[in-house]
């Protein structure tokens, strides 16, 4: 007997369902690592032996990959660990991009913050789904496909529609900035920047949490120094920020200029720094300070 069931088009509201599963299931697994986990060097993207991983990152990456194959066979997957690279199978055109654990030296420190577990779904250039577990609180933000709207969902499964608050042209007096390095890890056009902000913190480990306080509208912009930009990581970000009307700047000749980031196949060096701020800050695709 066939194990098939005709159960038509599999729509946008269950897709969602399965990567927030997902999710979730790898957030379960990573915790469970944390007293047990084994820790190894890796090569970083710069081509020296200065990264890491564990055994948490590639038990939280086979989580993802057996879903992605149980649920949707055909889609491609690029994950982080073991250059995890699967193409589409024609005439399927999609693929998802895997994070397993954003900020694995937090975990390896037993930090209780700064840990995130990432997917996002792509196809024809857009992210159309892209989910963000914050393995220590069990929240999980994203949106899934054809929807409009990015929620945060807490552990008790209560929905929050996010909404980054406008930023007032000309008014960045007001702002709370936040950094990933301190000021002086920035280009001096980024350094004048900062000091214009209100005030500003500096916060590491998992790029996936430090976004998300954006989006919660606890700052009103974010600075990312120049770096590599990766499939899994980028991509989820860019998804998010995108549907929340925020917009990407990076330094032009003493402006701040609106870009469009692309979405990376492999780590990519972004040879600039690169502003997030609401999109009512920018006028005529620049800064409006």
């Amino acid at each position: 007997m066939s194990d098939v069931v005709n159960l038509g088009l599999l729509n946008g509201h269950s897709v969602g369902r399965i990567l927030k599963e997902a999710v979730r299931r790898a957030a379960t697994v990573i915790r469970a690592e944390r007293q047990t986990f084994e820790a190894h060097t890796k090569q970083g993207y710069g081509g020296t032996m200065d990264d890491v991983f564990t055994s948490a990152d590639k038990a939280a990456q086979e989580v993802y990959l057996r879903t992605f194959t149980e649920c949707f066979p055909g889609c491609g997957v690029i994950g982080e660990e073991d250059s995890l690279s699967i193409a589409p199978t024609a005439p399927i055109t999609a693929y998802f991009t895997v994070d397993p654990i954003d900020g694995t030296r937090a975990f390896i420190r037993r930090q209780s913050h700064g840990i995130s577990t990432m997917v996002a779904l792509v196809d024809g250039g857009e992210v159309m789904s892209a989910y963000i577990g914050d393995v220590s609180s069990n929240e999980v933000y994203g949106f899934r496909p054809g929807s409009e709207r990015v929620h945060r969902i807490t552990n008790l499964d209560a929905f929050e529609t996010l909404a980054p608050r406008e930023v007032c042209p000309a008014r960045l007096g007001d702002v709370h900035g936040l950094l990933r390095d301190p000021p002086e890890a920035y280009a001096p056009q980024t350094q004048a920047l900062v000091k214009q902000f209100k005030n500003y913190e500096v916060m590491g480990s998992s790029i996936g949490t430090w976004a998300a306080r954006q989006w919660k509208g606890e700052v009103g912009a974010v600075i990312y120094a120049r770096g590599y930009d990766t499939p899994w990581d980028t991509t989820p970000i860019i998804g998010i920020c995108r549907k929340l009307g925020l917009a990407w700047l990076r330094p032009e000749a003493g402006a701040w200029v609106r870009y469009e980031p692309q979405l990376p196949l492999k780590p990519t060096m972004r040879d600039h720094d690169a502003l997030v701020i609401h999109g009512s800050c920018v006028v005529d695709g620049r800064l409006a300070i």
